[in-house]
Order: C-alpha cells, then sequence, then structure tokens
C-alpha cells in the first residue's frame, strides 16, 4: 500500500495547495526526463507478495500484528486488513539462475513467516481472495491500524459519498455493499518490478499492458468471493468496486474509476503520471517539506513526495513509478496483474513468463500494440478473467494480419512461450532455470489447470462429498493450504480427497 502517513484532518486549502504542489512535482517530473537524468540499465527486478492469514479450519485470522511481531523482519509489512500480510523481497538482477534464487529466498521466507504464525494457531495463505472470507470479516474494525489506511479510508468514503457496492455475476451472482474500503483487502496479488529507462518505459508498459490478459488466463486463483463462486479471477473486479469513489451519476459521466486498465497506448512515460493528476482528484493531501523546482534549481534530485503519494492512490493494473535510489532517479513498471499463489513454484513461473515474454515483446521490431487496438487488449482482459485458463483472446494474426480469435492456452504454447524463451535468454538467465519455470506454464496450459480451476474442481468434489457449501470452502482451502506448502505446482495437484466435516464453519448464505 506504500509509505506509512501520518493521520489528521484536511481543509479545503489543504487540498488546493496539494494540487498546486502536485504540478510542481509533475513539472519537476519532466525537468528530469527533458535533462536525461534517470539511472542507466541495470536489469533490476523486484518482487512483493501479498498474503493472507487464516487458521487451522481455514477461516480468516485477524492477528496481523501478532504475526508481525513474531516474524520481526523488516521483509515482511502490514497490508489493509487484519487477515493481510505483504512480503518483499530485495531487487535482484535479471540474470544467472536468479529464479532459482528468487524461489529459494522465498521458500525459506514463507516457512519461517509460517513457522512463526503458527504459534499464534494461524497459517500462511498464498491464495489470490481466501474462500472463507465473508462480507462481515472485512469490516472498517478490521483494518490494520496503520494511520495510512485510517485515512486513506476516511477520505475515499467522503469522496463516494454513500456504501461502496459490490455486484458480481458469473457462476453464481454476489451483491453486497460495505460503508469502508475493506473489501478491498480480499484481493490478495503479486506485483512484478522492472526498473527501465525512460526511453525503454512505453514499450514495457505498452507490452506488459498487451499481454495482462494471458497473464490472467494462465495465472487466474481467486474464483471465490463471500462464498460466491463468481468469475475464474475474480481479484479485478472486486477491487475496482471496493476502490470506486464514484457515485452512479458520475459513472454514468463516464468518470473514470480510480481502479482502471487505462484506455491508450502511451508515447512517454509523462503521459501516465500526467493523466493520473489530471483524471484523479487527490485522496490524501499530505504536504512534504521539499520544494521540488528549487531542489533541481540547486542540481538536486527531488523525492517528488506527493506525486509518488498521489500516483499510489491510482491503482492501475500496470503502475508508473517513480523512486531515488543512492541519489540518482529511476522509473519502474509495476505490474499488478497476478493474484498471489498457488505455491512458490507457480509464483516464479508466472514470473519467468512476465520478464520472459516483455523483454521480447518490447523489442519487436513492429511490436504486437501497432497491430492491435488498446480496446482489444482491454476486452482480452475482462475475457480473461470471466473464464480464466478457459478464456479465448483476440490477438493479431501474424505479422500483417487483422485480428483474430485464439485460446489462451493455444496462443500461449504456441507463440508466446517460445518468445519468452527468448526474452529470458536476452536477459542472460540460466537454460536450466529458463526451461523449468517456463515448462510449468506449459504443463499448465497442456493439462488446462490453473489455480482457480483446481479451486473450483476442489470445491464441487466436496459438495459431492455431502459438505454444504460453508464447509466445502472450508475444506477446500485447508487441502489448498496444505499443497501449497507442500511445494508441488498447482497442474500436479489432485483434486479428489477425503473431505471431513469441519466443525464450527460459518456457513455461506
Amino acid at each position: 500500500m506504500g509509505e506509512k502517513v501520518a493521520a489528521g484532518g484536511t481543509g479545503l486549502t489543504d487540498r488546493q495547495r496539494y494540487r498546486r504542489k502536485l504540478h510542481e512535482c509533475l513539472t519537476g517530473l519532466q525537468r528530469l526526463l527533458n535533462e536525461k537524468r534517470f539511472d542507466r540499465p541495470k536489469n533490476l527486478m523486484g518482487l512483493e507478495i501479498e498474503l493472507n492469514l487464516a487458521g487451522p479450519d481455514g477461516m480468516p485470522r485477524m492477528m496481523n500484528s501478532q504475526v508481525l511481531e513474531r516474524i520481526a523482519s523488516r521483509d515482511f509489512q502490514t497490508e489493509l486488513a487484519q487477515c493481510n500480510l505483504e512480503v518483499n523481497i530485495l531487487p535482484h538482477r535479471l540474470s544467472g539462475r536468479v529464479l532459482d534464487q528468487l524461489a529459494e529466498e522465498l521458500r525459506t521466507g514463507l516457512a519461517y513467516a509460517d513457522r512463526k504464525a503458527a504459534e499464534v494457531a494461524a497459517r500462511i495463505v498464498m491464495i489470490g481472495i481466501l474462500p472463507t472470507l465473508a462480507a462481515e470479516d472485512l469490516v472498517a474494525s478490521n483494518l490494520s491500524e496503520i494511520d495510512r489506511y485510517v485515512l486513506l479510508n476516511d477520505q475515499m468514503r467522503a469522496a463516494r459519498g454513500e456504501d461502496f457496492q459490490i455486484d458480481l455475476e458469473g457462476v453464481e451472482r454476489l451483491v453486497s455493499s460495505s460503508a469502508s474500503i475493506a473489501p478491498e483487502a480480499a484481493c490478495t496479488s503479486v506485483q512484478l518490478h522492472l526498473q527501465v529507462t525512460p526511453n525503454r518505459f512505453p514499450a514495457v508498459w505498452n507490452a506488459a499492458q498487451a499481454i495482462a490478459a494471458v497473464q490472467i488466463a494462465v495465472g487466474a486463483n481467486s474464483p471465490f468471493v463471500f462464498g460466491r463462486e463468481l468469475w475464474r479471477e475474480s481479484r479485478p473486479p472486486v477491487f475496482q468496486q471496493a476502490t470506486d469513489v464514484r457515485p452512479p451519476e458520475l459513472r454514468a459521466q463516464g468518470v473514470r474509476p480510480r481502479t482502471w486498465f487505462g484506455e491508450r497506448w502511451i508515447d512517454a512515460p509523462y503521459d501516465l503520471f500526467e493523466e493520473n493528476l489530471r483524471f484523479f482528484p487527490p485522496l490524501l493531501p499530505i504536504h512534504a517539506d521539499e520544494d521540488p523546482l528549487a531542489v533541481l534549481d540547486d542540481g538536486g534530485i527531488p523525492s517528488l513526495a506527493e506525486l509518488v503519494l498521489h500516483n499510489g492512490t491510482v491503482y492501475r493494473w500496470n503502475r508508473p513509478v517513480y523512486g531515488v535510489a543512492d541519489g540518482v532517479p529511476h522509473l519502474r513498471v509495476e505490474n499488478r496483474v497476478l493474484p498471489a499463489g498457488p505455491t512458490v513454484t507457480d509464483v516464479i513461473a508466472n514470473t519467468a513468463f512476465y520478464y520472459g515474454l516483455v523483454r521480447t515483446l518490447a523489442e519487436e521490431p513492429r511490436p504486437v500494440w501497432t497491430r492491435m487496438p488498446f480496446a482489444a487488449a482491454a476486452e482480452n482482459f475482462d475475457t480473461a478473467c470471466r473464464r480464466g485458463i478457459d478464456a479465448v483472446l483476440k490477438w493479431p494474426r501474424g505479422r500483417s494480419g487483422g485480428l483474430g480469435e485464439v485460446s489462451a492456452v493455444r496462443l500461449v504454447r504456441q507463440e508466446l512461450l517460445p518468445m519468452a524463451a527468448a526474452g529470458l535468454n536476452a536477459w542472460g538467465v540460466e537454460p536450466v532455470d529458463r526451461d523449468h519455470y517456463l515448462g510449468v506454464i506449459e504443463a499448465r496450459c497442456r493439462r488446462r489447470v490453473n489455480g482457480a480451476s483446481w479451486q473450483v474442481a476442489a470445491y464441487h468434489h466436496a459438495l459431492g462429498r455431502g459438505l454444504d457449501r460453508g464447509a466445502a470452502l472450508a475444506a477446500m482451502t485447508q487441502r489448498y493450504s496444505e499443497l501449497m506448502h507442500s511445494g508441488e505446482p498447482v497442474h500436479a495437484w489432485p483434486v479428489e480427497w477425503t473431505a471431513a466435516p469441519v466443525a464450527g464453519v460459518r456457513g455461506q448464505g
């Protein structure tokens, strides 16, 4: 969720001053771009994963402060709700055996965190949306006790002016309302960062947008929300509705939601930061002491704190990020498309597929985004969220043909996996890592199994053994947790198991 901020009241003049300061920051960013002050390529990538806490019964546990106190590591941080944590992996250079190195670091860190969570009868669960979460779990009183979350909730509630509504129809329909933004916390993701130069940024961002639907199709892992079976990847629509500060009248006018896919390919990184200011009013009008233009005039590098904070409250699936490290500014593309889980192997396979494919697509002489309307990429994203690994997507035919329709699994196996392999080669990733992790993606497509399809099949198996809805979801979640910690990738998980009745489980009406 970003930086810590101090809670406090804001008035009308605060917002006006903040808007002026934001535009000063934007001017400062433009100057930095014009003066070519940004860091040289370092092939650096970063990884963050949002996690859930669940008890031995598969039910959510609202105790992240107790678990974090026991973990006592800066690698683990709070997230929006008390049933959430986040683990951050330090930046790595994309080369050599980096994928296996990432996997080992994640396994070690998650195993340690899980042992500490067990001291208070909880487990770490890496899953897009915890299937046993109920609407009554995600209320304001269960938000993490962090000033930023309190202030963000207050400001979004004030902007909305009425309860937030979640209305989503998939296999079943869910209609739910909330007086807070807490339902956003149901959605846990993997965030992949790639540091790029300003010149390469547009190509990398456009490539990431073009393949977002494919990422969802092969990686979907969020089919249940508040006890209802909805889309195969329900996280994006739930997140959008849970953060939607527009009342119906503004939606009808075409005002853009704060969580959105975007509406065009870009030509420069400045485009995205400028859109964020032009379309979205500030939610957290908190001022820094820095005068960014004065800092530039003195030959320094400004933090652009207000711009960074505002940028963090616009929830693009591929987000532009400005940062400063060792006194040098840099830009990153933050890919927020993927749900968490199911296993470390699956997460690293998704990571390998993304970084390899983005590298190849960004360097093509006639890039895919010049042959595909942006509206088709947005439609593909919606289709993939609905259908998961069974999605049929629109994709350019060859180098010069128009758009055609192709199943996601066929597109991945026949066209995109070889591109991802070539991209990993270009990064200098060792062939043994490349083949192992891309092989996981290929096996998912060949078997048409990902986290979402496994959850649905296992849930219906439990129903078939006589469990009611709530008990079946709890039993499936318990089984998921066991298999997640076993480390075997999800395409190899058995669906059938002895689903015993779970004592004390809430009904999911």
